[in-house]
Formats: C-alpha cells, sequence, structure tokens
C-alpha cells in the first residue's frame, strides 16, 4: 500500500471519529483534505489507470464519497448533497466488476430517491428509478421510497406518518421535507376548495397531531388564513376576481393584428 492512500485511510478514520462526536465544521474540513488527495490518484474515473493498487484506492474513493453524501444530508445541505452524490453514482456505475459493490449503494440511492420525492420532482425520480438494475427494486430501502411515491400519487398517506417504517436512519430528514411538501399540497388544494373548516378537520387534514402545530403552521405558512370561532377561515387564500378586457373587444383586436401581419408578409 503506497504513502497517499495509507494516508487517505488515516484522515478517513478521523473523520468517522469527528463524526461520532458530532464535530461538523471539522468533518467539512477533513472531507475538503481527502478530495484533494483523491486527485493524486491515477486508477480513478475517469482515466481508469491500471496500477498495483487501483482495486483499493476506488474502493477507498468511494467510501470518502459515500461519507460526503452523507455528511452533506446530516448538514442539511442539498446542493452539496446532489454534488456529491453525482461523483459517487460515477463509481457505482462505471466501477461494476472491478471492484465489489458497496453495501450503502441501494441505501444511499434510495435516499436520492426520497430527496427527489420531497422536492416533489416526480419526473426526475421516475428518471432515476428507470436507470437502477431490476434487482435493485427488491432492497428494502428502494422498494420503500417507490411504495412512499405510489402513496403520495394515489394521496393515502400512512406511509408518512409511520416512523416505525422507515428502513433507514437517515430516511428520516427528508421524511420530514415530503411531509412538508404533502402538507402544503393538501393546504393549497383546501384553501381553494373550502371556504372554513372546523380545527379539528383541518388539523386532521394537515396530519398535525395538536391544534397548536396546526396554529404554528397557519402562522408560519399560511397568512392569508384565519382562524376565528375554531374554525379556520379560507376566503382571503381565494383567487380574487380580475378586471380584463371585455372579450369580444380582445377578439377582435386579436384579428385585427393577425391580418396586419398577413398584409406585411
Amino acid at each position: 500500500m503506497d504513502g497517499e492512500l495509507d494516508e487517505g485511510i488515516r484522515k478517513l478514520a478521523w473523520l468517522n471519529f469527528d463524526c461520532s462526536r458530532n464535530e461538523l465544521g471539522s468533518c467539512v474540513a477533513r472531507l475538503s483534505e481527502l478530495k484533494i488527495l483523491l486527485t493524486k490518484f491515477p486508477s480513478l474515473p475517469p482515466t481508469f489507470e491500471v496500477s498495483p493498487n487501483a482495486v483499493e484506492e476506488l474502493k477507498f474513493a468511494r467510501a470518502v464519497y459515500e461519507f460526503a453524501v452523507i455528511l452533506s444530508m446530516e448538514m442539511k445541505d442539498q446542493e452539496a448533497f446532489e454534488r456529491d452524490l453525482v461523483q459517487l453514482k460515477g463509481f457505482y456505475m462505471d466501477t461494476r466488476g472491478m471492484i465489489p459493490p458497496s453495501p450503502d449503494e441501494y441505501p444511499i440511492l434510495g435516499l436520492n430517491l426520497m430527496r427527489l420525492l420531497a422536492g416533489n420532482r416526480i419526473a426526475e425520480f421516475h428518471t432515476e428509478l428507470e436507470l437502477l438494475p431490476l434487482g435493485a427494486l427488491h432492497h428494502p430501502c428502494i422498494k420503500y421510497a417507490v411504495e412512499l411515491e405510489q402513496a403520495f400519487m394515489e394521496g393515502t398517506y400512512r406511509l408518512i406518518n409511520d416512523r416505525k417504517a422507515v428502513p433507514h436512519e437517515s430516511y428520516r430528514y427528508f421524511m420530514d421535507l415530503l411531509a412538508e411538501t404533502i402538507r402544503d399540497e393538501i393546504a393549497d388544494c383546501s384553501g381553494q376548495a373550502y371556504d372554513h373548516l372546523p380545527v379539528n378537520d383541518a388539523m386532521e387534514m394537515l396530519m398535525f397531531s395538536s391544534d397548536q402545530h396546526l396554529l404554528e403552521y397557519i402562522s408560519e405558512r399560511q397568512h392569508e388564513w384565519e382562524v376565528q370561532n375554531c374554525s379556520v377561515l379560507f376566503h382571503m387564500a381565494k383567487p380574487q376576481p380580475r378586471v380584463g378586457v371585455h372579450s369580444f373587444k380582445l377578439i377582435k383586436q386579436s384579428l385585427c393584428y393577425a391580418q396586419e401581419l398577413e398584409q406585411v408578409v
């Protein structure tokens, strides 16, 4: 084992130690050092130069980027999550057959599916799903994300409130974001469908465990709602009628413009 790889393994061990003590600032600094160190490894993509330590270097680099993805999620930095994941996926896809598969591959790819679902990026969710091998669909982490998306589309939110069903501890952050996304969707539909609702009904519909949580949500996110006489009033959220040009006049003007344009052409 060469000196640079041995140094990287020591740094990664310290990184894990700092993370166990929740010293995130130190983790970020050590991770930056590791990423710089990886630039000295010739066996990494896209070159894949053959060397005596190629397998160990590839496995080490993959472990570094797996740690980077998890750390960015712990820090709730979705932009860093996406950047690190792009680099990590290169190891997952381009090194198949070169190094043994990582046990963290499907949990991390499932975490990415959760991120897309929480952001209501359904088209990207399905694109990522189609890139996975068929066998991946049976993995608990991937299967959970797929079932969650199906429940989301069907409007059944049993899994959202079932914290015990989460297959991996790291999924809880995106579960909370997904709950917020769904809550906002329900709130928007409720504001258009109803003039008012009893507080208890609104609380149940928006998946709150207490009326205090509902009141906090209204105060923070729904400034156009009002609470009066144990009811939530949506009237301020209704779209106001617009005063526009008379439709006949507008059509007549459009036809005139079309006729003039035809003459010019």
